[in-house]
C-alpha cells in the first residue's frame, strides 16, 4: 500500500544538506521506507496491513527506487530508525540498513523512533491546532505500545529539543503528573490510546493516528548528515531499551 505525504516543510535551514538518502522504519507494526533529496520527498511505500517486514521491506525498497528514478550508487546514506520498538521489528530494519550500506559502501545514519515521531507531529492538524494555542508552553510525548500498561515514551518542546528522556514508563494515574501540572501536554502514538483513561487530567491531550513514518525521519537525519553524525556499519546496534523476552505460543504446534 502506497501512502502519499507532504514534504516536510517547518523550520526550513538553507544549509541544510541536499544528500540522497533512504530511510527505513520498521519499529512498529508499520513497515515504512521513503527516498529523499535533501528535503524533499521523492518516493514513500508504507503499510500496516500486517505484520511481515521481513518480505515487505526488500520491496519496498526497490519500489522506492524506481519510482524515485534513482539507482543504489547515487545514494549518499542509508538511515534507520534505530528504536525503542519492537524487537523484531527494529531487528530487520537494522539488519536491511547495514547490510544495504556495507553492500553498497555507503554512510549509516539513524535517529530515534520517538524523535521522528515528534517531527511528523508538528505536520499534523488537530496538534498543530494545540501548538497554535498553547504556543511554547505545550509539551510533546510520542508514546509506542510496550505490552500491558508499559509504554516507550519522550517528552519534547515545539523546538524540538529533549525535555525527557526516553523511557519505559509504567502508566498510572500518577504517571507525568508534575509535567501536566506545569502546562498541557499532547500525547499521541499507538501507546496513547491505552493511557488516556489513567492521564485523566485537565492539560492532557491526545491526537489520534499519528505513528512513525519513513518521511518523518527526513529532518532528523538530515540534521546528523550535517553535523557528520555517521554510525559504524559493523558495530551499530538497535536501541531496544529493554531485553527481549520470548513468549511461549498459547496454542500447541502440531
Amino acid at each position: 500500500m502506497r501512502k502519499t505525504c507532504l514534504t516536510p516543510t517547518r523550520r526550513r535551514n538553507k544549509g541544510m544538506s541536499n544528500a540522497l538518502i533512504i530511510h527505513i522504519e520498521t519499529a512498529t507494526d508499520i513497515c515504512s521506507v521513503a527516498i529523499s533529496r535533501g528535503e524533499k520527498l521523492l518516493a514513500l511505500k508504507e503499510s500496516a496491513a500486517e505484520r511481515n517486514h521481513a518480505s515487505l521491506l526488500s520491496t519496498y525498497i526497490r519500489e522506492c527506487m524506481k519510482e524515485a528514478g534513482t539507482n543504489y550508487d547515487e545514494l549518499d546514506a542509508v538511515a534507520v530508525s534505530k528504536g525503542p520498538g519492537s524487537y523484531t521489528g527494529l531487528r530487520i530494519g537494522v539488519s536491511t540498513a547495514k547490510g544495504l550500506a556495507y553492500a553498497r559502501d555507503k554512510k549509516l545514519l539513524s535517529c530515534g523512533t520517538l524523535e521522528n515521531m515528534a517531527h511528523a507531529a508538528l505536520e499534523n492538524k488537530e496538534l498543530a491546532s494545540l501548538v497554535e494555542k498553547y504556543s511554547k508552553k505545550l509539551l510533546l510525548c510520542p508514546m509506542l505500545d510496550a505490552r500491558r500498561m508499559e509504554v516507550y515514551s519522550a517528552f519534547y518542546d515545539t523546538d524540538l529539543k529533549l525535555r525527557r528522556e526516553v523511557a519505559a514508563d509504567i502508566i498510572d494515574e500518577s504517571s507525568y503528573r508534575s509535567l501536566l501540572e506545569e502546562g498541557p501536554v499532547v500525547f499521541f502514538g499507538n501507546g496513547a490510546p491505552k493511557c488516556r483513561e489513567m492521564l485523566q487530567h485537565k492539560n492532557a491531550h491526545f491526537v489520534e493516528e499519528l505513528n512513525p513514518s519513513a518521511a518523518a525521519m527526513i529532518r532528523p537525519v538530515l540534521e546528523r548528515e550535517k553535523r557528520s553524525e555517521y554510525e559504524n556499519v559493523a558495530y551499530f546496534e538497535p536501541y531496544y531499551l529493554k531485553d527481549f523476552v520470548a513468549t511461549i505460543p498459547k496454542k500447541k504446534v502440531l
